[in-house]
C-alpha cells in the first residue's frame, strides 16, 4: 500500500471509531478488550495518536514516552479523540517524504512506518468500538487486511518482546484465501521469523499448522478480535491456541 492510502485509511477508520464510540456511550463494555469500557478505548487511542503525531511533527530521533491518557470522559473525551485524530492525519499529510524520526521496527521510511502503524492501530480499535456498539462491523478491504497481517507477523512479532515462542522448533503457515497471500512463520525459542511467499501450494513444504481464511478474517483473528473458529485450522491446533494465548498486542 502507498503512504497516501494509509493516511486515507487512518482518516476513515478514525471517523468510524468516533461515531461507533458515540453511539455506544463511553460506559459501554468493549467485548474485544475484556475489562475495558469505551472510555478506556478512547483514552488509549487518543494518547497513541498524540504520541505518534509528536514523532512526525517534532522529528524525535530517539524514543520519547507518551504524555499519558487524557483524564476526560463523555462528550469532552470524544472531542479530544476527534481533535487528536485530525491532527495526526494532518501531520502525516504535511510531513516531508524524507522525514527522519524514531520508529520501532523496520519500514521503507519513517513516514511510511507511522502512516502504516497508525492506520492499523486505528482500524483495530475501530473494530473494538463497533463491537461495543453492537451490530455489523464495517468491512476491511482485502488489501488493508493483508497488509495488516504482514505488519503483525513481520513487524510486531519479529521484535524481541514477542511472547510467541516454542521450546521445539515448529512452523505455522497463514494463508489468505482471497488474496493469494501466504506467510510461513518459524517458531522457536527466538522471536518468530515470518516470510511472505507467493501462493503456490505445489512447491510449499509441509508445516505443523496452517491457518486459512479471507484476509479480513485472518487480520481480525490474528489481532485477537475474532475467535479461532473464524479460521480453518489444519494440522496441530496447539499452535493456533499458542497464538491466541501469547500474541496479544493492545
Amino acid at each position: 500500500m502507498k503512504i497516501t492510502q494509509y493516511i486515507q485509511s487512518l482518516a476513515s477508520e478514525g471517523r468510524l471509531l468516533a461515531d461507533a464510540a458515540q453511539e455506544a456511550g463511553t460506559g459501554a463494555p468493549v467485548p474485544t478488550c475484556p475489562g475495558w469500557q469505551v472510555r478506556d478505548l478512547l483514552r488509549h487511542t487518543a494518547m497513541v495518536h498524540t504520541w505518534a503525531a509528536a514523532f512526525v511533527t517534532e522529528g524525535h530521533t530517539s524514543y520519547v514516552p507518551d504524555a499519558g491518557e487524557p483524564d476526560l470522559d463523555g462528550p469532552a473525551l470524544l472531542d479530544r479523540f476527534r481533535t487528536g485524530h485530525r491532527l495526526l492525519v494532518e501531520a502525516l499529510e504535511r510531513a516531508p517524504e524524507d522525514l527522519e524520526c524514531w520508529t520501532f521496527f523496520a519500514a521503507p521510511s519513517p513516514l511510511a512506518f507511522w502512516a502504516r502503524r497508525q492506520a492499523h492501530e486505528t482500524a483495530i480499535h475501530r473494530v473494538d468500538a463497533e463491537s461495543a456498539r453492537g451490530g455489523a462491523l464495517s468491512p476491511v478491504t482485502s488489501a488493508h487486511a493483508a497488509d495488516g497481517i504482514d505488519e503483525l507477523l513481520r513487524g510486531f512479532h519479529a521484535r524481541p518482546k514477542s511472547r510467541v515462542r516454542t521450546d521445539v522448533p515448529r512452523t505455522l503457515r497463514v494463508r489468505a484465501t482471497d488474496t493469494a497471500s501466504v506467510w510461513t512463520v518459524r517458531l522457536s525459542t527466538e522471536p518468530p521469523a515470518a516470510v511472505r511467499e507467493d501462493d503456490d501450494s505445489s512447491v510449499m513444504p509441509p508445516v505443523d499448522c496452517e491457518l486459512s481464511a479471507t484476509a479480513q478474517e485472518l487480520y481480525l483473528t490474528l489481532w485477537n478480535r475474532r475467535p479461532l473458529t473464524a479460521l480453518t485450522v489444519t494440522g496441530d491446533p496447539d499452535l493456533a491456541r499458542l497464538w491466541r494465548e501469547r500474541s496479544s498486542v493492545i
